[in-house]
């Protein structure tokens, strides 16, 4: 990987978040961000490079299709992993905003380098491959919880069912869940991992998908379903269009009253994991507002 460019990106992404974030706070929240995104992306490579490959796992999602590209073609897994990746990237770009793409670009960078830096460590973890793939699923997991709790993302697959969901909420008016097209897209990754290399192989890599999503699930509270958060506030209209113009969605409203404060509106709004940090700016940015966050495990109608 080019070394100016890296650090090229990095810095715009330093000038990126003083742009947008403003004041020293802020600022410095914003940095701990793409600090803590460069974190788990380096424990994640660590995870896939010193672990899981050496015992005949992969990673799931794009991270599992480049890994499968370069074991068929003998390519260099970071360049592999950047290949597929970049489409995903450019598609977040359109779609998710420019502060979703640069933490999806620092975070992949630095899992590309970290990939490249790793395979050439010699390290071998002297255990059954059972015990060695459920410990490198565990790592990859709290790697990736840390990546995603922090607004950023290095799997294609869930750029592509959160672009797919937004789609599909803004024709139909309802609000669907990630789960169902990351399942069939992972299946997929193990049905090719099955067909292309080998049964064992395709277990273990499933050993892989079911520890680091258990342990994503417990520190994001299932990203992949529907998130409802409740605003109380005293100036409901700024709120509602904000999120009506940043998020294209609509809110139900119902009067309340608070013991000191008095009478308030209650707005109820359903969105996605990936669209948490937005509803996070626009309710920072209007003062007096009280909000919660919970998930939603299926809506009826």
């Amino acid at each position: 990987m080019d070394d100016h460019t890296s650090s090229d990106v990095i810095q715009y992404s330093l000038d990126f978040v003083t742009w947008e974030y403003g004041g020293s706070m802020n600022k410095k929240a914003g940095i701990l961000s793409l600090v803590l995104i460069a974190l788990g992306a380096i424990m994640a490579s660590f995870s896939v490079a010193l672990i899981l490959l050496p015992n005949d796992a992969i990673d799931y999602g794009t991270a599992g299709v480049a890994i499968i590209i370069s074991k068929l073609t003998g390519i260099q897994l970071s360049l592999c992993v950047m290949l597929v990746f970049l489409p995903f990237l450019a598609a977040g770009c359109i779609f998710l905003g420019k502060k979703f793409t640069i933490k999806a670009a620092v975070g992949s960078l630095v899992y590309m380098a970290g990939l490249d830096f790793f395979e050439k460590i010699p390290f071998e973890l002297n255990t059954e491959h059972f015990l060695a793939v459920a410990f490198g699923g565990a790592i990859l997991g709290a790697g990736l919880a840390l990546i995603l709790r922090n607004g950023g993302c290095i799997d294609g697959s869930e750029i592509l069912a959160n672009i797919i969901v937004r789609r599909l909420s803004d024709k139909t008016g309802r609000n669907y869940s990630l789960t169902p097209i990351l399942l069939v897209f992972n299946a997929l990754v193990y049905v090719t991992v099955f067909a292309v290399i080998d049964a064992t192989a395709a277990l273990l890599s499933l050993l892989v998908y079911v520890v680091a999503t258990a342990v994503i699930d417990h520190y994001t509270d299932h990203f992949e379903a529907i998130k409802q958060v409740t605003i109380i506030t005293s100036d409901p209209d700024g709120i509602i269009r904000d999120i009506k113009d940043k998020l294209n969605k609509t809110c139900t409203i119902m009067d309340s009253r608070g013991a000191i404060d008095g009478e308030n509106k209650t707005l109820i709004c359903y969105i996605s994991y990936f669209e948490l940090p937005l509803m996070k700016d626009i309710i920072s940015t209007h003062s007096g507002s009280f909000s919660t966050v919970s998930t939603i495990d299926e809506i009826l109608r």
